[in-house]
């Protein structure tokens, strides 16, 4: 599957898992903790599938990474699909139990991930033709290169503090990890092309 019906499928699919979360615990505020851990997860996942697209397609072609690179776009907005639903559960969560909200966040990480929602609404907004060439494709490839980091950053930063505390985050700041080394490994390769290419 491909293109906006890959979108369809996976945001349809985040939605069911949600209202089934909810649905379980009777809709309280265990339903509503279940849903933030659940898409958090999602989210990760789907943002490492788009943050990697080019680079694996670069360093190990093949079906599977074409699929993945060709499909970038709607895996990203199946991202912003995920991690809005995501701060809607956080936004129920704080409507709710204001005491809990502010047991399990603070201030300075309200404002670094609002920056990062910034981010992920301005890069999905710009994730369609009409957009993108308003936009223009130095601003955009600017836009979505600084965000796309931007997000990386916020996604270390909070599994981070979670590492010492719980073994479950381990294999998630591996992936995070994995995501920036193909990142970075690719974008050396490309530079130590471009002499040879130049020459």
């Amino acid at each position: 599957m491909n293109g906006w019906r890959l979108f369809g499928l996976l945001a349809a699919l985040l939605v069911a898992m949600s209202l089934a979360l909810l649905a379980m615990h009777a809709w309280d505020i265990e339903g509503i903790r279940q849903v933030i851990r659940a898409t958090a997860r999602t989210s990760l996942l789907l943002f490492v599938l788009a943050f990697t697209a080019s680079a694996l397609a670069e360093l190990a072609p093949g079906d599977l990474t074409r699929w993945q690179r060709r499909n970038r776009r709607y895996l990203g907005v199946s991202f912003a699909a995920s991690h809005f639903i995501h701060l809607a559960a956080i936004l129920a969560l704080a409507a709710l139990d204001r005491e809990l909200f502010w047991k399990l966040t603070n201030l300075t990480t309200i404002v670094l991930a609002g920056t990062a929602y910034l981010f992920i609404a301005a890069m999905t907004a710009t994730s369609f033709d009409r957009t993108a060439a308003w936009l223009g494709p130095r601003n955009w490839r600017r836009l979505h290169l600084i965000g796309g980091w931007y997000i990386w950053i916020s996604f270390a930063v909070a599994i981070g503090k979670r590492v010492s505390l719980d073994r479950f985050y381990w294999p998630m700041a591996a992936l995070v990890l994995a995501a920036a080394a193909v990142r970075l490994i690719a974008m050396a390769r490309r530079n130590r092309h471009r002499p040879a290419l130049g020459a």
